[in-house]
């Protein structure tokens, strides 16, 4: 009997090995399979775009000319937009979280708005799209220039900041504030002092990687109608624009028509890549940097 159920636990024991074995070659080879499509495509972006970027072409207005394109509206229009998304991200978001962590009365208001602001951060980016033409492109009349897209980008990517500057809250020992209070200190003054201090690792982090996708972004900005054509370098926030995602989606819509259109559209993917290569590397330096502090 005794060894009968040895023999048992031995089949068992060599059956989980065995789906352990099978389950990381599995997980290897769809690791493997992922890179090998990432390769391809960057070696076919990089092949076709990497040799017409030069200064006239960072520098030079567009052109119905593929020779003589460039993409420094798109440069500044892609600025003038993270001008607007900026503040109104970090100012709504990280105030929302410190309401609904420091100050609202947890119940099941609390905990309804909680989840629609988790919900809402799955919410496909053309719904923000058909939300910012209806309120700021036609109800509010701005039509589409700098302001109507910064305010529907911020709306997009608002849920992911408020979430990530929550959990950055929520990580931070609840004996620093509880020995803030216990030496006299107000709850606002905890929170500018200990709280947000000790936060900003995690809540910065959160906002550069929400600032990234906020950069490369279309389908919101295609829906108020952010025009690709010859307009001037956009000067404020009130001035019509367009950005280089945009660029890239009508550069290929019209490399059907004209081919060297496709070799434009890599060049400007390899700068915005470049671009989101270089924000995603600070939200690491400004991490690691804040981590050692606090």
């Amino acid at each position: 009997m005794q060894l009968s159920n040895q023999t048992i636990m031995m089949k068992k024991m060599k059956y989980r090995i065995g789906a352990n074995k099978f389950a990381k070659l599995l997980f290897m080879l769809s690791a493997f399979f992922g890179l090998g499509v990432l390769a391809v495509l960057f070696y076919q972006v990089f092949s076709q775009g990497i040799q017409f970027i030069n200064w006239q072409f960072l520098t030079g207005k567009l052109s119905t000319q593929p020779e003589r394109a460039g993409i420094m509206g798109a440069i500044l229009g892609t600025f003038w937009l993270m001008l607007v998304v900026v503040p109104v991200t970090m100012f709504l978001g990280v105030g929302t979280a410190i309401f609904l962590e420091m100050y609202a009365k947890k119940g099941r208001l609390v905990g309804l708005i909680q989840t629609n602001i988790a919900n809402l951060a799955g919410v496909p980016s053309i719904v923000y799209g058909i939300l910012g033409l209806t309120v700021f492109v036609r109800l509010l009349d701005l039509g589409n220039v700098v302001l109507a897209g910064g305010l529907t980008m911020a709306l997009l990517i608002l849920p992911i900041v408020i979430v990530a500057s929550q959990e950055a809250i929520r990580a931070i020992p609840s004996q620093m504030s509880e020995g803030s209070y216990g030496l006299g200190a107000t709850k606002w003054q905890t929170i500018q002092r200990i709280i947000l201090p000790a936060a900003l690792p995690g809540i910065l982090t959160g906002a550069i990687l929400s600032l990234s996708r906020a950069i490369g972004e279309t389908a919101p900005l295609v829906v108020i109608g952010i025009p690709a054509l010859l307009i001037p370098f956009p000067g404020g926030i009130l001035d019509r624009f367009t950005v280089l995602p945009m660029q890239i989606y009508y550069w290929t819509l019209d490399s059907s028509l004209v081919a060297e259109y496709a070799n434009l559209a890599s060049a400007t993917i390899i700068v915005l890549l470049i671009t989101l290569f270089v924000l995603n590397s600070s939200a690491i330096i400004i991490r690691n940097k804040f981590q050692k502090s606090y």
